[in-house]
């Protein structure tokens, strides 16, 4: 799992984000508007392309992309 593979993942499933936008030191919440929609999407995406469960408090404690990387690449298996 890279983390350039993530970038890209949520830059396809998110309209608002211009590809090439997000860099792993992103502050996700300040690149686009994010809502509890943006939320949802995210952890539905997560659990579809990399089985695995985050939650909002996960993303809540999560500041940058990177951040909400290293959380899923921890509970990758």
């Amino acid at each position: 799992m890279k983390i350039d593979d993530f970038i890209s993942r949520l830059e396809e499933e998110y309209e608002d984000l211009v590809p090439g936008t997000l860099t792993p030191g992103s502050v996700f919440r300040e690149v686009f508007e994010w809502n509890s929609i943006n939320a949802l999407i995210l952890i539905a995406m997560v659990k579809t392309e990399y089985d695995v469960t985050i939650n909002a408090e996960d993303i809540a404690t999560s500041k940058t992309v990177e951040d909400l990387f290293q959380i899923i690449r921890s509970r990758v298996q």
